[in-house]
């Protein structure tokens, strides 16, 4: 079985991912088999395995970092919030059922065993594995529900270092304050330890300003916790690594034009309430002149080179507060317009004439109307398809693109935009497509759809459509094609070194029981 180190944080934010992928990349140079870890994830950005499971996109990320192919064991559990039908529940990669919070909170301990077993199977295959917690493990009304806080680091026997966003202020309080309130745990094991005993050491990260003026405050709180600060981590304007959820979208979303010569092309993706997988546009950020932009702005929308209408997780909600707003008329008067306007899986579904929910899957309505600017009609079923896909465009080339379907609905009509074949491991009982030849997407003068997850990641492709853009504007065209699978690892990279001249990896080391 393999050794445990695992990151928490004082609350929601405080860098745990980014920080986890960090560790996976610097311990994965040291020669270290390192792989990550999430009992149990909320998010609506999730991603594809070989599998074909669902895990959360930070694992898939972090998975990326330590140089290994992302599987279902690293994120057993994954909640997708569907609106008032509640949470969709996915167990080991695979839809177990949607469910209100009680009536999760009532099968608790099937989820712990579904997280105890992965954790199991992963463990046997790397030497350390890397565990990251999730919110805040204080929060004291929820301790008898915890499967992914202190009930895992007690299981894996993995030592904690906690991280602090100074950012938001009261960093100081939130370490105090978590370990004191662990202190009264009542979930001891045989040796008496609380919870509590289990963290080892704080982070401090998001900080801006000297670092002599926060010495003090880092003395004062090791010594009324007895626990060392072992790094600072200054804060980072500009990462461009995966987020988890919850949308750090303005951070991310506007990038520094390297060459003012250059006019910016404008891409602006509709920020709805309920979107899901917001980092199928992160290619875009590193484009050196493209402002990527998410927005709900009519203004916004009129004044885009591309309008991108991404994946929703109750995309019938979101196309209803679309049109209540009046958001659906300036989409297509912005279509009118000349102006491109592609939807991705949820989004390609609006564009169509009709939505039909004969179960209820999304709601109580059984038929909705599409803004009708693709020939094409969705119903939703009970089977949720996932799986990792290849494609060509038909009629322009033979290379091929790569991505990932996630969605419940089939789309018919004029299709035809793509020709797409489904890849999962045959091998898996939790397969839900199986290798099969299609066709995919839609397109209707400017407009266009597709429910190819990941395709803007190709390189080809996407910079087919940004010279489109800048031959539409006159802008010049770059002689050489951006590399982003380059410029991620790069980024990848750039921030382990951050990370590993920050903070004491030699005691995290130690802590976890292996040689530093």
């Amino acid at each position: 079985m393999s050794k445990a180190l695992m990151i928490q944080g004082t609350g929601s934010g405080a860098g745990k991912s980014v920080i986890v992928a960090g560790l996976c990349r610097i311990f994965r140079d040291m020669g270290i088999k390192v792989a990550p870890f999430k009992a149990q994830n909320m998010a609506l950005n999730s991603f594809i395995t070989k599998e074909g499971g669902e895990i959360g996109r930070a694992q898939a990320f972090q998975a990326e970092a330590a140089g290994i192919e992302p599987c279902n064991d690293m994120n057993p559990v994954l909640l997708k919030a569907a609106g008032e039908s509640g949470c969709q529940v996915i167990f080991n990669g695979k839809v177990y059922a949607t469910m209100k919070a009680h009536e999760y909170y009532a099968i608790k301990d099937k989820a712990w065993d579904v997280i105890t077993a992965a954790y199991d199977r992963l463990s046997k295959h790397y030497d350390l594995i890397v565990i990251e917690g999730a919110g805040s493990p204080a929060e004291i009304n929820l301790l008898k529900e915890d499967v992914v806080n202190m009930k895992m680091a007690r299981y894996a026997n993995a030592p904690v270092i906690l991280v602090g966003d100074i950012d938001k202020g009261g960093v100081f309080a939130s370490f105090y304050g978590t370990v004191e309130l662990l202190k009264d745990s009542k979930f001891k094991i045989q040796d008496s330890r609380t919870d509590a005993d289990y963290i080892k050491a704080f982070i401090v990260n998001k900080f801006r300003g000297d670092i002599n003026i926060l010495r003090p405050g880092l003395r004062m709180i090791e010594d009324k916790t007895g626990k060392p600060v072992i790094g600072a981590l200054y804060y980072q304007a500009d990462l461009r690594l995966d987020e988890e959820d919850g949308l750090s979208i303005e951070t991310n979303s506007k990038f520094k034009i390297q060459n003012s010569k250059l006019k910016a092309i404008k891409i602006v993706v509709l920020r709805l309430k309920y979107i899901s997988n917001f980092t199928d546009f992160a290619p875009f950020m590193h484009e050196p002149d493209v402002e990527l932009k998410y927005s709900m702005w009519r203004d916004d929308i009129m004044c885009a080179d591309l309008i991108i209408i991404p994946g929703s997780k109750n995309t019938v909600s979101d196309l209803l507060y679309l049109r209540e707003n009046g958001l659906e008329e300036s989409l297509k008067a912005a279509a009118e317009k000349g102006i491109p306007l592609a939807g991705i899986c949820g989004g390609y579904q609006m564009l169509g004439k009709k939505i039909y929910d004969p179960h209820g899957v999304e709601s109580s309505l059984k038929e909705v109307d599409g803004m009708g600017l693709l020939d094409i009609e969705t119903t939703y079923g009970n089977t949720k398809i996932t799986c990792q896909v290849q494609a060509q465009e038909t009629g322009v080339r033979e290379k091929p693109l790569k991505g990932y379907e996630i969605h419940m609905g089939t789309s018919t009509g004029d299709i035809g935009l793509f020709k797409v074949r489904r890849h999962s491991n045959s091998n898996s009982s939790l397969v839900t497509c199986h290798s099969s030849l299609m066709w995919d997407g839609s397109s209707k003068g400017n407009v266009w759809g597709t429910y190819i997850h990941g395709i803007f990641d190709n390189d080809e492709f996407r910079t087919d459509i940004l010279n489109l853009l800048r031959q539409k504007r006159g802008l010049p065209v770059p002689d050489a094609q951006f590399n982003y699978s380059a410029a991620k690892n790069e980024a990848i990279n750039k921030w382990a070194d951050v990370l590993g001249n920050s903070v004491d990896i030699c005691f995290m080391l130690r802590q976890a029981g292996m040689e530093s």
